[in-house]
């Protein structure tokens, strides 16, 4: 029988309840600031996990069962070697809520030296003891591949190393992979990689396409048979990252902001719902604590219960039915989230 892979153990598929499929729970405190830097890592620790369980304490009575942890190695506040999943363990168990662990690397320029010099076949390696046998060395298997990126408007050598690794070990493993797209680009091209190292694209998602400007464009990824993420929900404003540099001299400089609206979010779901690609979209807010400030009236107000509340009800005044929605958060999660 199938079986979803949390890093508390393996739970049923039909137990997961509403799926979040995209986030970094690790991220909701992020550094040590607020107690004026003046504690341990294992205060820092205990800090990350108890601003997560807060954080999740609204979802269970939206019916809310699972979420998904999509960082990768050395960024999104996973360690460089991963060791730090167990704290994800400690948050399933404290908040009562199944968390999936992914297992990706990211962007060469956030990337950890050891992915930098990694070959294919060696993250192939690393990845398929991720699922097997577990992260690091904490017994924790990786329940997803993912999110595994391009960049914006190309895809780099070293993006092309991962997405192929990944690829690779999703078909040795028999897990989901999901993708991390940059502002919605390269999302074709990432299904030819991945479909090319003999990836069934059913078992692919694609992420961030609501980041996309391009319905249309959306709708091609679609009709390649992958699955998408609209995972971006309640992130209308954030700014292009970019390594953390200090500027040679004092003064102005420019940064790229970008913005996204709910409402076009929406609009489009309900209209790509009508069109009949409801079975190939999951949801979520990808929501880092660093990016709330950036979204006072959305994350900052409701945080991880936002999709469960306001684009909710967006969605309803839109048309989309309760059925609709426990396809997008029940259904189609459970399934790419089984393993045989």
């Amino acid at each position: 029988m199938p079986d979803v892979r949390t890093v508390t153990g393996t739970v049923a598929p039909s137990s997961l309840r509403k799926v979040l499929f995209h986030e970094h729970l690790l991220m909701v405190l992020c550094g040590p600031w607020q107690s004026g830097g003046l504690m341990d890592r294992a205060e820092l620790h205990r800090q990350q996990v108890d601003a997560a369980v807060a954080a999740l304490s609204g979802l269970p009575e939206l019916g809310f069962g699972t979420v998904v942890d999509l960082s990768p190695y050395g960024d999104a506040g996973r360690d460089p070697h991963g060791e730090n999943v167990r704290l994800l363990q400690q948050i399933a168990e404290k908040s009562g809520l199944n968390v999936v662990a992914g297992t990706a690397t990211y962007r060469r320029e956030f990337s950890p030296q050891w992915v930098i010099d990694a070959s294919i076949d060696d993250l192939t390696d690393r990845f398929i003891a991720d699922a097997r046998t577990g992260i690091a060395d904490t017994g924790i298997r990786a329940g997803i591949l993912g999110e595994q990126p391009t960049s914006e408007d190309e895809i780099t050598d070293h993006d092309a190393k991962g997405l192929r690794a990944a690829a690779r070990a999703a078909v040795a493993t028999g897990l989901a992979l999901a993708t991390h797209t940059t502002h919605g680009t390269m999302a074709l091209e990432q299904v030819d990689v991945v479909v090319g190292e003999g990836l069934d694209p059913s078992r692919v998602v694609i992420g961030h396409m609501d980041n996309h400007t391009d319905l249309d464009y959306v709708r091609r990824v679609l009709d390649r048979g992958v699955c998408i993420g609209f995972d971006s929900v309640g992130k209308q404003f954030w700014d292009a990252r970019q390594p953390y540099r200090i500027p040679r001299a004092n003064g102005e400089f420019s940064r790229r902001a970008l913005f996204r609206a709910d409402q076009v979010r929406a609009d489009w779901l309900a209209t790509l719902i009508g069109e009949g690609y409801r079975d190939q979209i999951v949801l979520s807010h990808d929501l880092v604590g660093a990016q709330v400030p950036l979204n006072p009236e959305t994350l900052g107000q409701r945080g991880y219960t936002y999709l469960g509340t306001t684009f909710t009800e967006m969605l309803a005044d839109r048309g989309v039915t309760s059925g609709d929605l426990d396809a997008l958060l029940c259904v189609n999660p459970a399934r790419l989230l089984a393993v045989n």
